[in-house]
Protein backbone atom coordinates (compact mmCIF):
# COMPACT_ATOMS: atom_id res chain seq x y z
CA UNK A 1 0.00 0.00 0.00
CA UNK A 2 1.28 3.45 -0.89
CA UNK A 3 2.11 5.98 1.80
CA UNK A 4 2.65 9.70 1.27
CA UNK A 5 4.94 12.02 3.22
CA UNK A 6 5.48 15.77 3.10
CA UNK A 7 9.28 15.44 3.13
CA UNK A 8 12.14 12.95 3.23
CA UNK A 9 12.78 11.31 6.58
CA UNK A 10 15.74 9.26 7.86
CA UNK A 11 14.34 5.97 6.50
CA UNK A 12 13.96 7.51 3.04
CA UNK A 13 17.48 8.93 3.17
CA UNK A 14 18.92 5.54 4.11
CA UNK A 15 17.08 3.78 1.28
CA UNK A 16 18.23 6.36 -1.29
CA UNK A 17 21.83 6.13 -0.07
CA UNK A 18 21.90 2.40 -0.89
CA UNK A 19 20.68 2.78 -4.49
CA UNK A 20 23.00 2.60 -7.48
CA UNK A 21 20.40 3.73 -10.04
CA UNK A 22 17.47 6.13 -10.09
CA UNK A 23 14.96 7.22 -12.71
CA UNK A 24 13.88 10.74 -13.69
CA UNK A 25 10.51 11.29 -15.42
CA UNK A 26 9.30 14.54 -16.96
CA UNK A 27 6.51 15.61 -19.27
CA UNK A 28 5.42 18.75 -21.05
CA UNK A 29 2.18 19.58 -22.87
CA UNK A 30 1.97 18.03 -26.34
CA UNK A 31 5.27 16.19 -25.86
CA UNK A 32 6.31 12.65 -25.12
CA UNK A 33 6.90 11.56 -21.56
CA UNK A 34 10.63 11.29 -20.89
CA UNK A 35 12.05 8.65 -18.54
CA UNK A 36 15.80 8.64 -17.96
CA UNK A 37 17.83 6.12 -15.94
CA UNK A 38 20.71 7.64 -13.96
CA UNK A 39 23.76 6.03 -12.39
CA UNK A 40 27.08 7.03 -10.83
CA UNK A 41 27.36 8.95 -7.56
CA UNK A 42 25.14 11.70 -8.95
CA UNK A 43 22.28 12.24 -6.45
CA UNK A 44 22.26 14.38 -3.30
CA UNK A 45 19.70 15.13 -0.63
CA UNK A 46 20.16 18.80 0.28
CA UNK A 47 17.26 19.14 2.74
CA UNK A 48 14.11 17.18 3.65
CA UNK A 49 12.37 18.96 0.77
CA UNK A 50 15.22 19.57 -1.68
CA UNK A 51 17.40 17.25 -3.78
CA UNK A 52 19.77 17.64 -6.72
CA UNK A 53 21.45 15.46 -9.30
CA UNK A 54 24.29 15.84 -11.78
CA UNK A 55 23.51 15.57 -15.45
CA UNK A 56 26.13 14.36 -17.88
CA UNK A 57 25.96 14.99 -21.61
CA UNK A 58 24.34 12.11 -23.44
CA UNK A 59 22.06 11.47 -26.37
CA UNK A 60 19.66 14.33 -25.72
CA UNK A 61 18.51 16.95 -23.27
CA UNK A 62 14.84 16.10 -22.77
CA UNK A 63 14.78 16.73 -19.02
CA UNK A 64 16.07 20.28 -19.55
CA UNK A 65 13.42 20.98 -22.23
CA UNK A 66 10.55 19.55 -20.21
CA UNK A 67 11.51 21.41 -17.05
CA UNK A 68 11.74 24.69 -18.94
CA UNK A 69 8.27 24.06 -20.42
CA UNK A 70 6.50 22.60 -17.40
CA UNK A 71 8.77 22.21 -14.35
CA UNK A 72 7.21 19.00 -13.04
CA UNK A 73 9.40 15.99 -12.31
CA UNK A 74 9.21 12.60 -10.63
CA UNK A 75 12.32 10.81 -9.36
CA UNK A 76 11.99 7.10 -8.57
CA UNK A 77 14.23 4.73 -6.64
CA UNK A 78 13.66 0.93 -6.62
CA UNK A 79 15.28 -1.21 -3.98
CA UNK A 80 16.55 -4.22 -5.96
CA UNK A 81 17.69 -5.82 -2.68
CA UNK A 82 15.73 -6.56 0.48
CA UNK A 83 13.49 -5.11 1.74
CA UNK A 84 11.31 -4.52 -1.30
CA UNK A 85 10.51 -0.81 -1.61
CA UNK A 86 9.81 1.83 -4.25
CA UNK A 87 10.27 5.49 -3.36
CA UNK A 88 9.08 8.38 -5.53
CA UNK A 89 9.80 12.08 -5.16
CA UNK A 90 7.29 14.45 -6.76
CA UNK A 91 7.95 18.13 -7.29
CA UNK A 92 9.42 20.74 -9.56
CA UNK A 93 12.98 21.25 -10.70
CA UNK A 94 15.16 23.62 -12.65
CA UNK A 95 18.39 23.11 -14.57
CA UNK A 96 21.35 25.08 -13.18
CA UNK A 97 24.19 25.65 -15.64
CA UNK A 98 27.86 26.18 -14.70
CA UNK A 99 27.84 29.92 -15.45
CA UNK A 100 24.65 30.64 -13.48
CA UNK A 101 24.03 31.80 -9.94
CA UNK A 102 23.58 28.85 -7.60
CA UNK A 103 26.01 26.63 -9.52
CA UNK A 104 28.88 26.94 -7.03
CA UNK A 105 26.65 26.01 -4.07
CA UNK A 106 25.26 22.96 -5.87
CA UNK A 107 28.54 21.86 -7.48
CA UNK A 108 30.22 21.83 -4.05
CA UNK A 109 27.92 18.93 -3.12
CA UNK A 110 29.34 16.68 -5.85
CA UNK A 111 32.55 15.38 -7.32
CA UNK A 112 32.11 16.75 -10.84
CA UNK A 113 32.64 14.13 -13.53
CA UNK A 114 33.80 14.44 -17.12
CA UNK A 115 30.84 15.56 -19.22
CA UNK A 116 28.95 17.34 -16.44
CA UNK A 117 26.72 19.84 -18.21
CA UNK A 118 24.15 20.87 -15.57
CA UNK A 119 22.75 20.12 -12.14
CA UNK A 120 19.03 19.71 -11.62
CA UNK A 121 17.76 21.36 -8.42
CA UNK A 122 14.45 19.87 -7.26
CA UNK A 123 11.94 21.16 -4.75
CA UNK A 124 10.27 18.05 -3.29
CA UNK A 125 6.54 18.53 -2.76
CA UNK A 126 5.63 14.96 -1.88
CA UNK A 127 7.33 11.63 -1.12
CA UNK A 128 5.58 8.33 -1.82
CA UNK A 129 6.62 4.83 -0.85
CA UNK A 130 5.07 1.61 -2.12
CA UNK A 131 5.72 -2.09 -1.65
CA UNK A 132 7.94 -2.92 -4.62
CA UNK A 133 7.06 -6.59 -4.33
CA UNK A 134 7.00 -6.93 -8.13
CA UNK A 135 10.57 -5.59 -8.54
CA UNK A 136 13.14 -8.37 -9.01
CA UNK A 137 16.07 -8.98 -6.69
CA UNK A 138 19.32 -8.04 -8.42
CA UNK A 139 22.93 -7.53 -7.40
CA UNK A 140 25.08 -4.56 -8.35
CA UNK A 141 28.19 -5.57 -10.28
CA UNK A 142 29.87 -2.25 -11.16
CA UNK A 143 29.37 1.11 -12.82
CA UNK A 144 29.88 1.34 -16.57
CA UNK A 145 32.84 3.57 -17.35
CA UNK A 146 32.01 4.14 -21.03
CA UNK A 147 30.27 7.53 -20.70
CA UNK A 148 32.94 8.99 -18.45
CA UNK A 149 35.71 7.71 -20.74
CA UNK A 150 34.00 9.15 -23.81
CA UNK A 151 33.73 12.58 -22.19
CA UNK A 152 37.27 12.49 -20.78
CA UNK A 153 38.73 11.59 -24.19
CA UNK A 154 36.59 13.93 -26.31
CA UNK A 155 38.15 16.97 -27.92
CA UNK A 156 36.30 19.92 -26.28
CA UNK A 157 36.02 21.96 -29.50
CA UNK A 158 34.76 18.96 -31.50
CA UNK A 159 32.25 18.06 -28.79
CA UNK A 160 30.98 21.65 -28.56
CA UNK A 161 30.58 21.85 -32.32
CA UNK A 162 28.64 18.61 -32.45
CA UNK A 163 26.27 19.59 -29.64
CA UNK A 164 26.00 23.36 -30.13
CA UNK A 165 22.99 23.02 -32.43
CA UNK A 166 21.07 20.75 -30.08
CA UNK A 167 18.72 23.45 -28.90
CA UNK A 168 15.48 21.47 -29.01
CA UNK A 169 13.98 18.32 -27.60
CA UNK A 170 12.86 15.47 -29.84
CA UNK A 171 9.42 17.15 -29.85
CA UNK A 172 10.84 20.56 -30.76
CA UNK A 173 10.73 22.11 -27.28
CA UNK A 174 13.56 24.59 -26.69
CA UNK A 175 16.46 23.75 -24.40
CA UNK A 176 19.08 26.05 -22.98
CA UNK A 177 22.66 25.72 -24.10
CA UNK A 178 24.34 23.11 -21.93
CA UNK A 179 27.77 22.78 -23.49
CA UNK A 180 30.20 21.20 -21.10
CA UNK A 181 31.91 23.83 -19.01
CA UNK A 182 35.67 23.63 -18.64
CA UNK A 183 36.90 25.76 -15.71
CA UNK A 184 39.30 28.47 -16.84
CA UNK A 185 38.41 28.11 -20.53
CA UNK A 186 36.36 31.15 -21.62
CA UNK A 187 35.68 29.48 -24.96
CA UNK A 188 33.27 27.12 -23.19
CA UNK A 189 31.07 29.93 -21.85
CA UNK A 190 27.77 30.49 -23.66
CA UNK A 191 27.64 32.98 -26.51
Amino acid sequence: MAEFFDALDDRHRAMIARQKVFFVATAAPDARINLSPKGYDAFRILAPDRVAWLDLGGSGNETNAHLLADGRVTVMFCNFEQPALILRLYGTARPVLPWEGGWDELAAQFTLMPGTRQIFDMQVESVQTSCGWGVPLMEFERERSTLLKAHAQADPAEWAGKHRNRRASIDGLPTRQTDRYIPGDPATLPE
